[in-house]
């Protein structure tokens, strides 16, 4: 999402949606400020459910503002099952008539992609990492510097039994040119009714594995960097495995820079950032 609202090239200003599972927004404050545009935060569950009333209200109350920008952009949490989102742009009455579906793109992480994809869930639920890359028209197979090349062809191979038709493009850090993923016009209707033809039924049932759950944390204070690596070392190597996501900007005692991390599993990324705080230490929250 960053390297599309910091791209320089395609000209086009957009309103981002952005969905949470948890109650507490990150992804929003990690947005550079220079970058100028509209953010709307759906929070604390799936935008796919529990929270797509509010999806439907962010549309409408945007499209008011509508000559502000080109397009809007919805970033569902990784939980998300895409079907009752897209369903939104057919089965209300009115985004119809405001809206049309560009398409549907789905992040793959190499390293863990095959496990979610094996994933059994209880009986009645969805595994939604099959689900999203079912409803992909295109998908981005990122972290490919974690796999060697037997991988990479074996993950292409899954994702192609689940979808023949979505192009895939390799990718790290998500690097993608922006001409590779919008206005591509690539969303269509009856291929989606091919899989899934009761897509445009509104009853359909939908439920979330109730074993995932989310924790949020919002703390004043400023960190001791050292103790901040010990804590995380230790979670990671005691809990990593059943961690699916994590995320978080952290003041650390002495820095003006926000320190700002992220994880799948056990792999940690975390650093500090250009990004300065612009308020006194003892006025920082976690």
């Amino acid at each position: 999402l960053n390297h599309i609202l910091n791209d320089q090239t395609h000209g086009m200003k957009f309103a981002v949606i952005e969905n949470e599972f948890g109650e507490i927004g990150v992804d929003e404050k990690i947005i550079p400020e220079a970058v100028d545009e509209e953010v709307i935060e759906v929070m604390n569950g799936c935008i796919c459910c529990t929270v797509r009333g509010d999806l439907v209200e962010a549309l409408k109350r945007l499209y008011k503002r509508m000559d502000k920008f080109d397009g809007v952009i919805i970033e569902t949490t990784g939980l998300a099952d895409p079907a009752p989102v897209v369903q939104t742009f057919f089965v209300d009455e009115e985004i119809p008539t405001m809206y049309s579906l560009d398409s549907v793109i789905t992040v793959v992480d190499a390293k863990v992609i095959l496990d979610r994809l094996a994933e059994e869930k209880p009986e009645g639920v969805e595994n939604e990492s099959v689900e999203q890359v079912c409803f992909a028209d295109k998908i981005l197979l990122n972290k490919t510097d974690l796999a060697d090349e037997t991988k990479l062809k074996k993950i292409e191979g899954e994702i192609r039994k689940l979808n023949p038709t979505a192009p895939i493009l390799r990718c790290l850090h998500s690097k993608v040119s922006p001409k590779e993923l919008l206005n591509i016009r690539a969303f269509d209707l009856k291929r989606v009714l091919d899989f899934d033809p009761e897509f445009l039924d509104p009853d359909q049932e939908h439920e979330h594995d109730s074993t995932v759950s989310s924790v949020s944390c919002r703390i004043k204070g400023n960190v001791n960097q050292h103790m901040l690596s010990r804590w995380i070392g230790r979670l990671i190597q005691e809990d990593g495995a059943n961690l699916y996501r994590y995320k978080g900007i952290l003041a650390i005692k002495g820095v003006e820079e926000k320190f700002i991390f992220q994880g799948v599993g056990m792999l940690f990324d975390g650093n500090i950032s250009d990004m300065k705080w612009g308020v006194p230490e003892a006025e920082r929250e976690n």
